[in-house]
């Protein structure tokens, strides 16, 4: 059997010199004893798909409201696809695939209900009390709101490196608040790569749920240079007039040309910079990041995400979900504001004990499901429900 100390000197002796090695972690906020066959990396990887948060992510939307349909991607199975992607990209690096995989299934626990209006409208919302984004909400819950092991901490006490890389988290739509020495250093491999992951999965996966939907119309789809590419490829591959199988491997191609992309131009900049270890990777600075695209190649990228900006997420169907879904949250949020005691024990306790009430009531809204959010406005604001 391989216990943990075997799984640590087979990374020591496999892995990229400027890969991360559970040997080499800067440990917990909050010292425990090292688990028998698991390293540190897969205890938070495990702790973070055990967590209540984590679950929640089911019913949360990604771009189409969790009640439009059974097989649209939820904030959960875009979680799955991007902790998949995130896997195959870092194996290919020599990188540490658990703390990959960690980094990638904890990025989006601190999301809004109803995708990204959600976060715009509690951004909005929290913009003189402290602030919100969903890197440092992400952040909020492995530290303090997951309460697993009291009373020896709050939290689910992940480590340093998990933390450095929800901090670290960047996309077109995502944009870490965090201030500090973790602002003048660089992330690492690992963080970079759950970073593209995301990228990958949701330019794939956004394209395959708006064909689906019949929203995202393929006329309009190949207005990208990168989507006519992928579906020539498919094309040759699926008979005539098998619609849903052309869009599955126009789908699987997109993901496959931005992987196999990624993987070769950051396979270069790692041979040029020729990094001795995870120290230099911390301290280098430069306006792109290590793993990246070819410069080529991220010029039909963005043309694939202004498609799907301006053709599926500025749709007015997805706007007046999103529209509603705002004016929701924002009169919920104002409501318990005004009256904490409206929400649970635990939340109304914290306001008692002297909390900033706009932090506390973030946290309780930010948390909740789609469908959850929709009961508690109806029981707020719906005179026939009680």
């Amino acid at each position: 059997m391989n216990d943990r100390k075997a799984i640590e000197e087979w990374e020591l002796n496999t892995l990229a010199p400027y890969a991360l090695k559970a040997c080499e972690s800067q440990g917990r906020r909050h010292p425990e004893d090292e688990h028998a066959y698991r390293t540190c990396f897969q205890r938070d990887r495990d702790r973070i798909i055990h967590c209540a948060a984590f679950r929640r992510l089911e019913y949360k939307t990604q771009v189409f409201l969790n009640w439009s349909g059974d097989h649209f991607r939820t904030r959960l199975t875009h979680t799955i696809e991007v902790a998949q992607a995130a896997r195959t990209i870092a194996r290919n690096l020599g990188l540490n695939e658990d703390l990959t995989e960690a980094i990638s299934l904890a990025h989006d626990l601190g999301h809004t209900p109803f995708g990204h209006a959600g976060e715009h409208a509690m951004r909005e919302l929290m913009k003189d009390h402290g602030g919100y984004e969903h890197n440092g909400q992400s952040l909020r819950i492995v530290d303090e709101i997951e309460r697993h092991y009291l009373p020896r901490f709050a939290g689910l006490n992940p480590t340093h490196e998990l933390r450095y890389g929800l901090m670290k988290h960047r996309t077109d739509y995502d944009k870490p608040l965090f201030r500090g020495l973790e602002e003048r250093e660089s992330p690492s491999l690992e963080a970079q790569v759950a970073n593209y992951a995301d990228e990958i999965s949701y330019n794939a996966h956004d394209t395959d749920d708006g064909l689906y939907s019949g929203l995202l119309k393929w006329e309009a789809a190949r207005e990208s240079e990168l989507f006519k590419e992928a579906e020539e490829f498919a094309k040759a591959n699926v008979p005539e007039g098998e619609e849903d199988l052309l869009r599955y491997q126009v789908v699987r191609r997109l993901k496959d040309l931005q992987i196999t992309d990624l993987l070769q131009h950051t396979v270069q900049r790692l041979k040029t910079l020729d990094f001795k270890g995870v120290q230099e990777v911390l301290q280098h600075q430069s306006k792109d990041s290590v793993v990246d695209f070819s410069p080529g190649f991220k010029a039909k990228v963005k043309g694939l995400k202004l498609m799907l900006y301006h053709k599926l997420y500025m749709h007015r169907h997805v706007r007046r979900g999103m529209e509603k879904s705002t004016r929701f949250m924002r009169e919920m949020f104002e409501r318990y504001v005004s009256e904490p005691y409206l929400m649970p024990g635990g939340f109304h306790k914290r306001v008692h004990e002297g909390e900033n009430i706009h932090r506390v009531v973030c946290d309780y809204i930010s948390g909740m499901t789609d469908r959850y959010a929709l009961e508690q406005y109806k029981k707020l604001f719906d005179p026939d429900t009680w």
